[in-house]
């Protein structure tokens, strides 16, 4: 996993500890936190595929 993709995951799953301790203190800031969530998720996918892609690319073709 590239490093940038194990950093975004880091940060999505701090943003979800984040967004419950919010709402369990009654704050709807807690939104904020699950839209933070949810942007370095998609992060996390993008860099994951786009490493999984790049890896792909460069592997030789078939033998002939």
């Amino acid at each position: 996993m590239p490093r940038i993709a194990l950093f975004a995951l880091v940060v999505c799953l701090l943003a979800v500890v984040a967004a419950v301790v919010s709402f369990v203190e009654g704050s709807f800031l807690g939104i904020v936190w699950v839209l933070i969530a949810g942007i370095t998720s998609n992060m996390t996918w993008f860099y994951v595929r786009k490493a999984r892609m790049e890896k792909a690319a460069s592997r030789p073709s078939g033998s002939a």
